[in-house]
This record gives structure tokens, C-alpha cells and sequence, in this order.
């Protein structure tokens, strides 16, 4: 089976960015890793306090586009929107 693997940065420019991202980082961790499909996610803090290391893995496309699709609607994808993403996301085979 293919899984879909996303990792990168977000980046934050303004402190104000690094908030939202601390106060909505734990309810947005909860809510994805509860998703059918996802097999990990983790988004941590780097030794630059505006940037932060992602990683997702999910058992398929689906699975990866629902995430994407549940993200676009949430309160962290609002409070988040202006920060700047540096993703790769590619397909892992079994």
C-alpha cells in the first residue's frame, strides 16, 4: 500500500505567529492524529523560535486528502493561514 508522507517547516515571521501556532498546536495535534488513517504527526519546535519541524504520515491518499480537507476548515487552518508552509509531500511505498 502507498502511504503519503508530508514533511517541512512552518515558518513564522512575527511572534504573533509563533502564538497562534502555540495556542492552536495541541487541539490541531489531538484532532489529526485522531483521524482514520494517520499514523503520525508531529509538529515541534526548532532551536529558531519561529520555526517549527512537521511531519505526517498517512495510510493513503485519501486518508491524506481528508486531513487537508479537515485542516482548510478549522480553527487552526484560520489562525494559521498567513504562515508560511515549506512542505514536501510524497508518496512511500510498503
Amino acid at each position: 500500500m502507498t502511504k503519503i508522507e508530508l514533511s517541512g517547516r512552518l515558518i513564522c515571521s512575527t511572534s504573533s505567529q509563533t502564538d497562534a501556532v502555540a495556542e492552536h498546536l495541541a487541539l490541531h495535534t489531538e484532532l489529526s492524529r485522531a483521524e482514520e488513517g494517520c499514523i503520525e504527526f508531529f509538529v515541534r519546535p526548532t532551536s529558531d523560535p519561529l520555526i517549527w519541524e512537521v511531519s505526517e504520515l498517512f495510510s493513503g491518499q485519501e486518508a491524506f486528502d481528508a486531513h487537508q480537507s479537515r485542516v482548510q476548515s478549522s480553527v487552526w487552518g484560520s489562525a494559521t493561514a498567513g504562515i508560511e508552509r515549506q512542505y514536501s509531500i510524497r508518496a512511500v511505498e510498503d
